[in-house]
C-alpha cells in the first residue's frame, strides 16, 4: 500500500509540476506575443507599402530611394504625429470626417515615420465575432485558443461571447503596457479604424461603451492612447454621452489654394506637366477639395473628364437612392417613399438656404455649402430618425457641431440640378400628397350598416373618457314617403 501511495503521489506531482510549468510558460508566451505585435513593424503598414511605385495612400508617394515625398500635407497631420508617436498622452481622439477626407492616410504616414513601434490599427466591423478575430490579429492573442488545455476537457474560452473575449485581451494588453511604461515611458497607440461600421445596435453600443471604457482608464494612467477613427455622427454622439477626456479631430476637406497647388504638385512630378491654373479652378469647381476626389482626378489623363465623371456618379447615386415616384405611387413602397421624400425635402431646404446666403464662394476657402443645425433639418424632414442612415450613405453629412450638409461639392451640384429640374416642386408635393392619403386612408376605418327594414334603426352614442355622453347618432330606414334616413346629435 505505500509503494501504491508513493506511486500515485510521484505520478500526480509530475503531472501538477507540468501542468503548472505549462501554464506559466503558456502564460509568458502570450505576453511576449502581445509585445512583440508592437514592436516595429505593422501589418497594416505592409499592405499599404506593398508596392513602392505605388502610393499606399492618395497622400504620399515613395521615390525610387524608398523615401516618402508628399504631394499633399495636410494641417493635421502634425497633430496626428504627435498622437500615434506618444508625445501626447493624457486624452484619446475621434477622428471624424467624411468619406475620403484623409483620415486613414495620416495615420498611415504618422505609423510609417515610427514605423509602427508602439501602434496597432484594427480595421472594425459590424460582427462582433470578425471584430474579435481582428483585434486578436493586431495584437497576436490567440484568445487562449492554442492552449493544450481543452485536450484535458477543460471548458474552453469560446464557451463565452466576442465582448468577453475583447475584455480578456484589454486585460492581457495592460499588462503589456504597464511594463511598457516602465521601460519606455510612453503609452501603447491603439487605433480602431472605421467605427462607422459598428451597427448601431444592442452588441454594437455594447461594444463601443467597452472600447470607450477602457480608453477612459488608459488615458487616465497613460498606458495607451485610443485613436477612433469614423465618417459617421451617430459615433461622436455616442462617445460624447460618457466622454470625459475625449478629444474630437474634424477632418475637413481641403482649401482651394491646398487643393489646386496639390493637383499642380503632383502633375508636374509624375506626369511632367504643367497644367494651367484655369483647368485646375475648373476642377475644384466640380469636386472641392475631397482627397479622394482629387487623388482620382490627379492620376487621370484627362481631369476634368474625371471630375465630370465623379459628378455624374454622386448624381446617379442620390437619385438611385433617394427618389421620388409621384402620385401615381402603390401603397406598398409607402415606408421607402418616405424615406426618399424626406431627402429630397431636406435638399430642397440647403438649396432654398444656398439662395439667400451672401457669399457661396471664397477665394481662399473655396466652397462654402450650405447647412443648418440638425434639430433644424430634422425639423424640415418632420422625421428624427432618417438622418442617421443618410450619413451613413453619404449623402448627407453631420458635422462634429452638428451641422447637416451635403456630403459633399458633387453630392451638392446634383441636389441643384435636381431641384432645377421643370416640374420637380410640383412632383415633390405630389408625391407628399400622395404618402398623406395613404396614411389617411390607413387610420380611416369603414363602418358598413345593413339589414335595417321597417323602419328599422341604429342608435350611436359616443363617450367621453369620464364615461359622461358627448353625442348621438340614429341611423333610420325611409318610409315609402321619403322620410330622411338618420338623424344625429
Amino acid at each position: 500500500m505505500s509503494e501504491a501511495a508513493l506511486t500515485t503521489f510521484a505520478s500526480v506531482a509530475i503531472l501538477g509540476i507540468v501542468g503548472y510549468s505549462y501554464t506559466r510558460y503558456y502564460k509568458h508566451m502570450v505576453l511576449e506575443k502581445m509585445e512583440n505585435a508592437f514592436r516595429p513593424g505593422d501589418p497594416a503598414l505592409e499592405l499599404a507599402a506593398s508596392s513602392k511605385r505605388q502610393p499606399y495612400s492618395p497622400s504620399t508617394h515613395t521615390n525610387e530611394d524608398g523615401a516618402d515625398e508628399h504631394w499633399i500635407l495636410r494641417e493635421e497631420q502634425e497633430l496626428i504625429d504627435s498622437i500615434v508617436s506618444g508625445r501626447l498622452q493624457g486624452n484619446y481622439h475621434l477622428l471624424i470626417g467624411e468619406k475620403g477626407s484623409g483620415k486613414s492616410s495620416m495615420l498611415l504616414d504618422a505609423m510609417a515615420k515610427i514605423e509602427g513601434e508602439g501602434c496597432a490599427m484594427v480595421d472594425a466591423h459590424a460582427d462582433p465575432e470578425i471584430f474579435r478575430i481582428r483585434l486578436g490579429k493586431a495584437l497576436d492573442f490567440e484568445f487562449h485558443e492554442d492552449n493544450i488545455g481543452s485536450l484535458f476537457s477543460i471548458r474552453g474560452p469560446r464557451d463565452a461571447s466576442a465582448l468577453l473575449d475583447v475584455e480578456r485581451a484589454f486585460n492581457k494588453l495592460e499588462k503589456v503596457a504597464l511594463k511598457r511604461r516602465a521601460k519606455v515611458g510612453r503609452p501603447l497607440i491603439i487605433i480602431f479604424n472605421s467605427m462607422h461600421l459598428v451597427r448601431d445596435d444592442e452588441e454594437g453600443r455594447d461594444l463601443l461603451e467597452l472600447l470607450q471604457q477602457r480608453a477612459e482608464s488608459w488615458a487616465a494612467s497613460s498606458l495607451a492612447t485610443v485613436v477612433f477613427n469614423s465618417d459617421d455622427y451617430w459615433i461622436y454622439e455616442r462617445l460624447k454621452q460618457y466622454a470625459t477626456r475625449m478629444n474630437v479631430i474634424p477632418i475637413l476637406d481641403l482649401s482651394k489654394p491646398k487643393a489646386i497647388s496639390a493637383l499642380w504638385n503632383y502633375r508636374r512630378k509624375y506626369h511632367n506637366e504643367q497644367p494651367e491654373l484655369e483647368v485646375l479652378e475648373k476642377v475644384y469647381d466640380k469636386v472641392g477639395g475631397r482627397l479622394s476626389y482629387i487623388g482620382r482626378i490627379a492620376k487621370s489623363s484627362d481631369m476634368l473628364k474625371m471630375a465630370d465623371h465623379i459628378c455624374r456618379t454622386e448624381k446617379q447615386w442620390f437619385l438611385n437612392q433617394c427618389w421620388i415616384l409621384g402620385a401615381e405611387m402603390d401603397d406598398d413602397v409607402m415606408d421607402q417613399q418616405k424615406y426618399a421624400s424626406a431627402a429630397m425635402v431636406l435638399a430642397k431646404a440647403l438649396v432654398d438656404l444656398e439662395k439667400d446666403m451672401e457669399s457661396t464662394y471664397d477665394a481662399e476657402k473655396g466652397h462654402i455649402l450650405p447647412q443648418m443645425p440638425l434639430h433644424k433639418a430634422r425639423q424640415v424632414m418632420t422625421r428624427a430618425d432618417f438622418i442617421q442612415s443618410y450619413d451613413a450613405i453619404n449623402v448627407f453629412t453631420i458635422d462634429s457641431n452638428a451641422m447637416v450638409r451635403a456630403d459633399s461639392v458633387p453630392m451638392m451640384n446634383a441636389f441643384r440640378e435636381v431641384c432645377a429640374e421643370e416640374g420637380f416642386e410640383g412632383f415633390l408635393e405630389a408625391t407628399l400628397t400622395r404618402i398623406g392619403d395613404i396614411e389617411s386612408l390607413g387610420r380611416t376605418r369603414e363602418l358598413t350598416i345593413k339589414d335595417l327594414w321597417d323602419r328599422g334603426r341604429y342608435d350611436v352614442k359616443t363617450f367621453d373618457t369620464k364615461g359622461r355622453e358627448t353625442g348621438r347618432l340614429t341611423f333610420q330606414v325611409a318610409d315609402k314617403e321619403g322620410e330622411d334616413e338618420g338623424k344625429s346629435e
